[in-house]
């Protein structure tokens, strides 16, 4: 037992957090919403024996977990929320909602956050065993989808002692993360104007949604000047009513901007709130914003991403079987064949393949440099050197954020993809505690780079995050809520 692979602890637990997946998967709930699946999370801790951490950064949503004394502190991310709309049943290859406009795991978070406990759990078991100094803490982080939670724990100082983080995520494809993600921020900007009779006094007013339809109309005309790469979204969020007599004195519109470095993201967004300017003068309107998310881009560390690569490929494949590609393929057919062929060159695989699941590793610093969006660990990797990989758990070309990806969420092949997640990020954990110059080797270059890179958290002038205080109603009084 005392030369024990870390592996082998992950695999006498597989099964109990497997099922802490599917759970999780049952009961999908929205960013900082995640009560139950943050529930669950802290049963599994405190069943491993770890040290509890509650209510992380003040998040009554994030728990984790730390064990072990002394030397480097060793933190394994993990995510457990859910996307609006993306009800659907479990293992069938059609569009059928549980829940009729329901919540559902369409980017795989009831995966992520089990295999990052169960990985460590493992370390943790390992460690003592080994006698080797170091500290494995779980961080269990909510609102990964559009709440940017880690850019507001890294502002409370929540990865300030932090050595290295790692992380994985779900999809049609095993390999190391490469670190390219846009930076975004996300801002919310309020019009106000003056009511009037539209049709008798349509003079007298002033419209606040005349002011948002000009403000996107200028960020339409602003698209030909960002610069490649750059992305701007938006959403309105109130009208100002439903009556097309009244002039609406009420206005309100979500942007988010993203662009490849803070720099530019940060320039552009300016340009934005110009426009957004210049809107309520040509309206005779205020106009007032708020900055709601922001996320940095993803900062790579080659000395995790080669010890990354190495264990992946060590370790093999989820092992996948016939009745997994079966399932796999039938999901395939909903799918248009052209994006299957896409997904598969997108990460220097062949695009002939005809493998509806695959276990090919693709290689170290694949991945389509058009097909990126943002998350908040690139905010964690400015702070700490930081390491992801990606799990195979679905078909190749499933969409994330999609029916398909859900559907595939408690599946054989998933629960397969949640143990290799698990024994990559252990195993990588596990050599950086038995070989401190790799360590030493990752923060020296995290260091290096930082010296000429300054950092400012995209969230630093956000507001407060209005976070929920307690369990919702129909929580009360139940098990969840020990």
């Amino acid at each position: 037992m005392g030369n024990e692979s870390v592996s082998a602890y992950v695999e006498r637990r597989r099964q109990n957090y497997c099922d802490l997946s599917d759970r999780i998967w049952r009961s999908p709930e929205l960013n900082f919403q995640e009560f139950r699946a943050s529930a669950e999370h802290a049963r599994m801790i405190e069943a491993e024996g770890f040290r509890m951490l509650k209510q992380i950064a003040g998040m009554p949503t994030a728990v984790g977990g730390e064990a072990g004394q002394d030397g480097a502190v060793i933190a394994i991310l993990g995510e457990y929320d859910a996307l609006p709309g993306l009800s659907q049943v479990a293992g069938i290859a059609e569009p059928r909602p549980l829940t009729e406009g329901g919540n559902g795991h369409g980017c795989g978070h009831n995966l992520l956050g089990s295999a990052s406990l169960l990985a460590a759990a493992a370390v943790k078991g390992w460690l003592a065993r080994s006698n080797l100094p170091g500290r494995v803490r779980y961080i269990g982080c909510p609102a990964e989808e559009g709440g940017s939670a880690k850019s507001f724990m890294a502002k409370a100082g929540v990865f300030d002692d932090v050595d290295i983080a790692i992380c994985w995520h779900p999809g049609p494809f095993t390999g190391v993360t490469t670190p390219r993600s846009l930076a975004c921020v996300e801002a919310e900007f309020a019009f106000s104007g003056r009511a009037a009779h539209a049709a008798a006094a349509p003079h007298l007013g002033r419209s606040a949604l005349d002011a948002i339809e000009l403000m996107h109309v200028g960020v339409n005309y602003l698209r030909e000047h960002m610069p490649p790469g750059a992305r701007v979204h938006y959403a309105i969020t109130e009208t100002g009513g439903i009556a097309p007599n009244v002039v609406q004195a009420q206005a309100r519109a979500r942007h988010l901007v993203r662009a490849a470095t803070l720099d530019e993201m940060w320039s552009l967004f300016s340009r934005v709130v110009d426009i957004a300017r210049g809107a309520a003068l040509m309206t005779e309107t205020t106009m007032s914003w708020a900055q709601v998310s922001g996320e940095a881009n993803l900062i790579g560390n080659s000395v995790l991403e080669q010890l990354m690569d190495e264990t992946l490929r060590r370790l093999g494949s989820p092992g996948f079987d016939a009745a997994d590609r079966a399932y796999a393929a039938a999901i395939q057919a909903t799918l248009n064949p052209a994006d299957i062929r896409t997904a598969r060159m997108n990460f220097n695989l062949a695009p002939d393949s005809d493998d509806p699941l695959t276990e090919e590793i693709y290689p170290l610093g694949a991945g389509s440099p058009n097909a990126i969006g943002s998350t908040d660990v690139g905010t964690v990797s400015w702070i700490v050197p930081t390491v992801q990989c990606r799990v195979a758990t679905c078909a190749v070309g499933t969409p994330a954020h999609s029916w398909q990806m859900v559907a595939q969420g408690c599946a054989p092949a998933a629960h397969k993809g949640i143990v290799f997640a698990a024994k990559a990020m252990a195993e990588v954990a596990a050599s950086l505690y038995a070989d401190p110059s790799l360590l030493r080797a990752a923060c020296r270059e995290h260091v290096e780079f930082r010296a000429s890179h300054p950092f400012k958290n995209p969230i630093e002038n956000a507001a407060q995050l209005d976070l929920p205080t307690e369990l919702p109603s129909e929580m009360r009084n139940s098990s969840f809520s020990g």
